[in-house]
């Protein structure tokens, strides 16, 4: 049985999670709101106000990608 899920992600959802690959700079987003709803979906988890990006953020990142790939074609 695989545990995996196809995320659904609008486009500045899909943004805020590639950003949160590296490190955040000034510890913010500019789309709050985003990550918050990023943290909903379990991808992503702030620690002390900062946002990181989580396992299965990085699962669905790497998956999501070819499907993004074939939008952009």
């Amino acid at each position: 049985m695989s545990n995996d899920f196809d995320f659904d992600l609008s486009s500045d959802q899909w943004e805020a999670l590639k950003a949160l690959r590296n490190p955040v700079s000034n510890g913010r987003l500019a789309k709050a709101y985003v990550v918050g709803s990023l943290v909903e979906l379990g991808l992503v988890v702030v620690n002390d106000g900062v946002p990181a990006i989580t396992p299965a953020g990085r699962r669905a990142l790497v998956r999501g990608s070819c499907r993004l790939l074939d939008l952009a074609a």
